[in-house]
């Protein structure tokens, strides 16, 4: 494989994979890297129905599957590698990776974030015991059973439902007075017969032997422990932005950028759940990206002194 190009995406989640189409459909020699498969948190919709021009539910997995293939055939190429370091040298960028070395003109961070912890005594210790962040994952292994969702967001809601699938036996326990998620996925979820909600309510500590049996919960009331084969936790994201140690980012460690994608570093993009957003969701994610295409072929246009005037 060369190891020059005009744009690099790090991360094949929905926004990455639209930044290699956009990409490749302008004539960029494009390269997306990409460390697991591609999706990214995709990966985890069982039922997506709400994505513009498609019918759904369709499984994330099968629109990444789609987008992946879109991206290939307009001429973007996939490494499977780790970027362990990216900097700007000169009016381009270096990357290394577990495979080699790279250059590009241009680079677009689509790295997403990683699920965060309600860091209760026994969620480490149980992780993979009862303890999850993926309802499509390990669902299936609990049917039946009694579940516990912790949160309030989007993530919380869609999961709880996936879940009231497979078990009329679901809590979902979020510290707020109401839920975060769009009003209409809230709805749903307090209208679920399957699904039992319970505001203002925090967990303290995660019990068990070998796995799971029971969750120490508070309320306003007092403190209490009730008996739950699994733990699903949907408590926010932390971004995965190390690499763009040069760009400005906000308070949580998300990098800050322009109305292009563009950061405060000329020629690095960044797209989907790393960027500073108020409202994500995969079509967002999707239109970053090819925002951040088209404003990478811009970039490179204007370097040359070939911008469109």
């Amino acid at each position: 494989m060369d190891s020059e190009f005009d744009l690099i995406i790090i991360g094949a989640g929905a926004a990455g994979l639209s930044a290699a189409q956009y990409g490749a459909r302008a004539n960029l020699k494009t390269l997306l890297v990409e460390e697991l498969a591609a999706g990214g948190q995709a990966l985890l919709i069982d039922a997506l129905e709400n994505y513009p021009g498609v019918m759904g539910p369709v499984s994330g997995y099968d629109l990444s599957e789609t987008m992946r293939k879109q991206a290939e055939a307009f001429g973007a190429t996939f490494l499977s590698a780790t970027v362990t370091s990216l900097r700007k040298t000169g009016k381009s960028f270096e990357l290394e990776t577990t495979e080699g070395g790279l250059r590009s003109k241009t680079v677009v961070l689509a790295t997403g974030a990683k699920h965060r912890h309600v860091g209760a005594p026994g969620e480490e210790a149980f992780a993979g015991r009862g303890v999850s962040y993926c309802a499509t994952c390990d669902g299936p292994f609990f049917k039946g059973k009694r579940m516990l969702v912790v949160g309030g967001g989007d993530a919380a809601c869609d999961e709880a439902g996936y879940l009231a699938k497979l078990s009329d036996k679901i809590v979902i326990a979020h510290r707020k007075d109401r839920f975060r998620a769009q009003a209409a996925l809230a709805a749903r979820t307090l209208a679920h017969p399957g699904i039992e909600v319970r505001f203002g309510t925090v967990v303290k500590e995660i019990k068990g032997e070998k796995k799971v049996q029971s969750v120490v919960l508070e309320k306003s009331d007092g403190v209490y422990e009730e008996p739950f084969d699994a733990v699903f936790v949907f408590v926010g994201s932390i971004p995965q932005s190390a690499l763009a140690a040069e760009a400005k980012k906000d308070e949580a460690g998300y990098v800050i950028t322009d109305d292009r994608m563009q950061s405060s570093l000329p020629g690095l993009f960044a797209v989907g759940d790393v960027r500073a957003s108020s409202f994500r969701q995969l079509i967002t994610a999707a239109s970053d990206g090819a925002i951040a295409a088209h404003s990478a072929s811009q970039y490179i246009d204007e370097q040359n002194g070939a911008a469109y005037a």
